[in-house]
Formats: structure tokens, C-alpha cells, sequence
């Protein structure tokens, strides 16, 4: 095989390895796989039409985001943080975030502020037909501040974080209105933009206080294992 073709089967892939962790990382954010649900390789890869290879990367991010355990000869399941993991993983990102604040406070570019401003009307827009990905875009907003700073292990953590808070409260949030999350992020962009550091600070306490405060204990519904997959791979084109 040529350099090309050899390129091409990397890429691919990689995108189908994207395709199916943004897949999974959706239906346990999703609860349509609860906490606990064993995620077998051969199956996964069976419904999603992918070799195990590729699945086995896939886990490995959603490990690294502690979304997933991966334990020893008995393989992968959707991780069950306790309210106490829940409360410790609100705690630091709490910190982190004031720490990203502080980093981003009047330094932000005006394509940078275009940039947030970019992703809260894709949050706007999301909120009226579709709250999960909503929900989602949400989250990302977080990240993105946190990628803005160029600080790398700042970006990586808070990542994770995100990731780990979306898992609590997917497990035992109660529902809120995505308003919150729009209207919000559009008063820090302001503060960030105008150099408001105390402004800035404040919103992003009050924001994640208000996050942690959902944190009330909700039943799960258990579902068909191959079935419940299916949703989740026709929109990532699987």
C-alpha cells in the first residue's frame, strides 16, 4: 500500500474511532446505557459495524474522561459515581474554572469572542427543538473556554471534569431549562471581554453552584442493550 493509502486508512480510521465514541458518550450521557451497563467490544462493534479495534479506542477516551471503567479481565461498563464523586468533582472544577476566569480576563481576541459568541447562539438555537443537544452544547461551552486559555493541562482537566459532571447529572440531576445556561453564558463572555474580573469571577461561581445544587437522586429505566445503540449510530452516520 502506498504513503496515501496508507494516510487514508488512518483517517478513516480515526474518524469512524470519533464517530463511535461520540456515539457511546452520548447515550450514557443520554442514560439510554445506565450506570453499570457492561459495554462489550464484540457487540458494540457488531451493532455499530466497526472492528473492535476501533471500539477499544473509542473506550479508552471515554476512560480517560471517566465516563467508562475499564477493569481488568472483565472488561468495560458505564462508571457509577456516588453523589459524594459528584460533590469532590463540583468542588475542583469549581476551582479550575475560576482559574480559566482568571486566565481568559481581558485577553480574549475579538475572532476568540466571536468564537463564544458563535457557540451560545448554537446553544440558542438547540434549546427550542432539541434540549440533549442542548445540554451537550453546554457543556462544551466550558471546554472551549478552557482550550482559549492555551493551557494545555488547564484545557485536558476541566475536559474531564465536564465530562464527569454531565455523567452526575445524567444520574441525578433534576431538569432545568437550558435558558439558564444561554443567558448566563452570554453575561460572562461580556465580563470576560470587558476585562470584569470580579463580574467574571461572580458569574462563574453563581454558575457552577447552580449546576451542583440540581444534583437530586432520580430513577433509571433499564433498556435493550443492542437496540438502545441503534439512535445513536445513525446520527454519527454509522
Amino acid at each position: 500500500m502506498t504513503a496515501d493509502g496508507h494516510d487514508k486508512t488512518r483517517k478513516s480510521t480515526v474518524s469512524k474511532s470519533d464517530a463511535v465514541y461520540r456515539a457511546l458518550k452520548r447515550a450514557i450521557l443520554d442514560q439510554a446505557l445506565a450506570a453499570g451497563t457492561k459495554l462489550p467490544e464484540d457487540s458494540i462493534g457488531e451493532r455499530l459495524g466497526v472492528s473492535r479495534t476501533i471500539v477499544r479506542q473509542a473506550l479508552a477516551r471515554l476512560n480517560g474522561e471517566g465516563l467508562i471503567e475499564l477493569r481488568p479481565h472483565k472488561g468495560a461498563c458505564v462508571a457509577q459515581p456516588s453523589l459524594e464523586d459528584g460533590r469532590n468533582i463540583f468542588a475542583v472544577r469549581r476551582s479550575l474554572e475560576a482559574l480559566v476566569v482568571d486566565s481568559l480576563i481581558g485577553k480574549l481576541s475579538p475572532q476568540q469572542i466571536r468564537q463564544l459568541e458563535a457557540h451560545v447562539e448554537a446553544e440558542d438555537m438547540a434549546r427550542a427543538n432539541d434540549t440533549a443537544t442542548s445540554i451537550q452544547l453546554a457543556g462544551e461551552f466550558h471546554v472551549l473556554l478552557a482550550k482559549l486559555t492555551e493551557n494545555d493541562i488547564l484545557s485536558r482537566y476541566v475536559t474531564e471534569l465536564v465530562s464527569r459532571s454531565s455523567l452526575i447529572l445524567s444520574l441525578y440531576g433534576r431538569p432545568h431549562s437550558p435558558d439558564c445556561a444561554v443567558s448566563e453564558h452570554r453575561e460572562l463572555i461580556t465580563a470576560l471581554a470587558r476585562g470584569d474580573r470580579d463580574k467574571a469571577g461572580a458569574l462563574m461561581h453563581h454558575h457552577i453552584d447552580a449546576i451542583t445544587t440540581r444534583a437530586l437522586l432520580k430513577s433509571q429505566t433499564e433498556k435493550d442493550f443492542p437496540d438502545l445503540l441503534a439512535a445513536y449510530a445513525r446520527e454519527e452516520g454509522l
